[in-house]
């Protein structure tokens, strides 16, 4: 490689990565527990244990199950009904108005079969909480999805530069050399090498993914506006129905429509899923693939008829692929615990990299020495000083 191709990328690679070492390491550090979000609430008691479902009982009707919901917060307008896959209860969203946000939302979980209410913590209150909202958001909305996006991007380029530069770096040395006796910077510089190239396609993978989550609200509302207006415009002028038809019955409907499928979680009208005259239900498979993948089916809210089961576009699909892959939490707690590990090793990376940076050199001296000498460099460093190595 020329030198003057080499100095360009391990520019990009420096400064993609020091622009965004500190704000991946926030990221790294509240993703660790978000990963184990379920086990963790099981742990502390923010979710109940609940009882086998009675044999031979029928599921209670879920209408009722919604009015029980709403005596637990008077006022209340339903926003969305869903079914925990794993266990016999259900959730309803309420709030005080149809376009309530999810931070000023109420949840009542009920067993599916008794309707009894089962004591567990509001999903926006707790600790863990406020780690998902520090990991998604920083607290400021859109504007902080975005901005962290945006730093996964500079992560990603950084990924690729320090690919591209880690060959030239590390001709002559076997995979996986520590060299300890020299210096301590050459040594953190090893084991930044070392552990940069074993969790680079991982550190990829979720760097991409974390930028495409963050654009969820943007595409969730470009899909809003782009198959639900089609549907909306057929009711333009006539205002939201005040009485619904059976929620119960528009389920059934659902699943008579998409008889290979189950119902994942209900949009009530106005909530932005479904327009302002349809339930939205929104049915998925049973495996750890198709139970992301989403079909809606739009009920009239009104009549209980079917509208419209509308074809979720490509954009949609790779956000919802995106979501359990970022997170690791479609494979099991085997693999959740490989992502723990992982996020570990990176935030040994990042931390490693700043290290590097504070002991840095120049920059023609460094590359200067590699291109000498032959000594290693890792573009996956920050900072590069072979010339530093006694």
């Amino acid at each position: 490689m020329q030198r003057s191709t080499l100095k360009a990328w391990f520019l990009v690679h420096k400064w993609t990565s020091l622009v965004c070492t500190l704000f991946l390491l926030l990221l790294c550090v509240t993703g660790l527990p978000l990963v184990f979000w379920e086990e963790i609430s099981h742990l502390t008691g923010a979710e109940a244990e609940v009882a086998p479902a009675p044999p031979g009982m029928q599921a209670a009707n879920v209408d009722d199950l919604v009015t029980k919901a709403l005596a637990q917060y008077p006022g209340d307008v339903p926003l969305f009904f869903g079914w925990d896959d794993h266990s016999p209860s259900v959730y309803v969203n309420t709030g005080a108005r149809p376009d309530t946000p999810p931070p000023e939302m109420h949840t009542a979980v009920m067993h599916q079969y008794t309707g009894e209410v089962l004591p567990v913590a509001q999903f926006n209150e707790g600790v863990m909480y406020f780690l998902y909202r520090l990991h998604t958001d920083v607290f400021v909305g859109l504007p902080g999805m975005l901005f962290l996006g945006a730093m996964a991007l500079l992560f990603a380029v950084a990924i690729v530069s320090g690919l591209v530069l880690y060959g030239p770096f590390m001709r002559k040395l076997s995979f996986g050399t520590l060299r300890t006796g020299r210096s301590r910077r050459l040594a953190w510089l090893d084991l930044h090498n070392v552990l940069g190239i074993v969790t680079l396609g991982w550190a990829f993978v979720v760097g991409i993914t974390g930028a495409i989550n963050t654009l969820a609200q943007p595409l969730e509302q470009a899909w809003q506006s782009e198959q639900l207006g089609e549907f909306a415009r057929r009711y333009e002028g006539r205002p939201r129905p005040e009485r619904l038809a059976s929620l119960d019955a528009a389920i059934a409907t659902a699943r008579a429509a998409e008889p290979g499928m189950t119902p994942a979680f209900v949009s009530f009208p106005g909530t932005g899923y479904s327009g302002d005259h349809h339930y939205g239900v929104f049915m998925h498979g049973d495996t750890p693939l198709t139970e992301r993948l989403y079909r809606p089916v739009l009920i009239d809210a009104e009549t209980g008829e079917l509208t419209a089961r509308p074809q979720l576009p490509g954009y949609m699909t790779t956000l919802l692929l995106s979501q359990p892959l970022h997170f690791g939490d479609y494979g099991g707690l085997p693999l959740k615990f490989l992502w723990a590990l992982l996020d570990l090793l990176t935030i040994a990376v990042l931390v490693s990299g700043l290290y590097l940076w504070f002991k840095r050199g120049s920059t023609d001296t460094r590359i200067a020495e590699i291109e000498r000498s032959g000594l290693p460099e890792n573009g996956l460093a920050h900072a590069r000083n072979a010339g530093a190595a006694s």
